[in-house]
């Protein structure tokens, strides 16, 4: 999720684990814990850029890292605020659900997380796009309110409460949408007399009312949208897969990683002599029918026996045509 949410939810953990001892310094640090895991974008900057992807939501979101790293922080804090009323078990107590929450959250959504690192199971629900205003804004109201009250008030630990468990409550619900969406999609494939090996279904950025699906139909892959306010069938646009393409690339290391990293949701596409490699799982850059621009694509380029994998950059116009489409396609237009 978007670091702000993040955020949010690091202060709320550390209020309930903390607040009653140290205030609103439970909220400060909890809400430290809730970015550490993140910091795991630092390696953008120091290696490749197919390493950077697979160390991304790794190491840092397992329960390994939590665990292991709890106590370190604890002490930390433990030496900083020696004049609060807190042990150093206690700020680690703090620090352990701060850390272990970010990845809890974040499995909700497309990209997943690897909880269970170093083992590769990807813990991905897909039922939440990583900002998502109904999740985020009602937590911060309650947070704030939070806030405003004294450390031994009654009210602040009912706010917090309800921060958390509205928050919370919402993440179940976003699951039995996603429940409705994927049998709606289903049963307008089985309509259109549609075979298919193969479906996921995710919601469409910012929001939990318009949905996408990616369905494996063999030598290609149908996209298609639906929003519970729509009134006409789906329309699924095609996509060969193409993977021949790659030729003997296919089994360069870089490629074979990529092709682990996207579960097997991939297209090849050859554009003025260059290959690109499409990741499918987060979709399209437009919702018009014919666009063939994915959201994250790499271009992959062979160089003495090795291959170098660029990821093509995204214009902020798009974003801005993008959002605009979604707004209009989320109410059945």
């Amino acid at each position: 999720m978007d670091s702000l949410t993040q955020i949010v939810l690091g202060a709320a953990v550390g209020e309930a684990v903390l607040g009653k001892k140290v205030g609103n310094k439970a909220m400060l640090y909890g809400a430290i814990a809730g970015t550490i895991p993140d910091l795991d974008i630092i390696a953008n900057y120091f290696t490749d850029t197919v390493s950077a992807i697979e160390w991304h939501r790794g190491f840092t979101h397992s329960i390994f890292f939590s665990i292991l790293f709890a106590p370190v922080f604890g002490w930390l804090i433990y030496k900083l605020e020696r004049k609060q009323p807190a042990s150093w078990k206690d700020w680690s107590w703090l620090m352990f659900w701060g850390l272990f929450t970010h990845p809890i959250l974040d499995s909700f959504t497309t990209w997943g997380t690897q909880l269970f690192w170093p083992f590769g199971y990807k813990l991905a629900f897909q039922s939440i796009f990583v900002i998502d205003p109904l999740y985020t804004l009602p937590f911060l109201v309650f947070l704030i309110l939070t806030m405003m009250q004294k450390r031994d008030s009654p009210k602040r630990a009912q706010y917090n409460k309800l921060g958390l468990t509205v928050s919370t409550a919402y993440l179940g619900v976003t699951l039995l949408l996603k429940g409705f969406a994927y049998n709606k999609i289903t049963q307008n494939l089985k309509d259109q007399g549609i075979d298919y090996k193969e479906i996921t279904v995710r919601p469409s950025p910012f929001n939990t009312i318009l949905w996408s699906a990616n369905i494996d139909v063999g030598d290609a892959y149908l996209i298609g949208n639906y929003s519970f306010f729509d009134q006409q069938p789906i329309h699924f646009s095609r996509y060969p897969k193409n993977h021949q393409l790659l030729g003997d690339l296919s089994a360069q290391d870089k490629v074979q990683r990529l092709k682990g990293i996207t579960e097997g949701w991939y297209t090849i596409v050859e554009d003025n002599g260059e290959l690109y490699f499409n990741d499918l799982r987060f979709g399209l850059m437009s919702l018009e029918p014919d666009e063939d621009r994915f959201a994250f694509s790499y271009k992959i380029q062979p160089i003495e026996g090795d291959v170098v994998v660029e990821e093509t950059p995204k214009l902020k116009r798009d974003a801005k045509l993008l959002l605009s489409a979604l707004w209009a396609r989320m109410w059945g237009v």
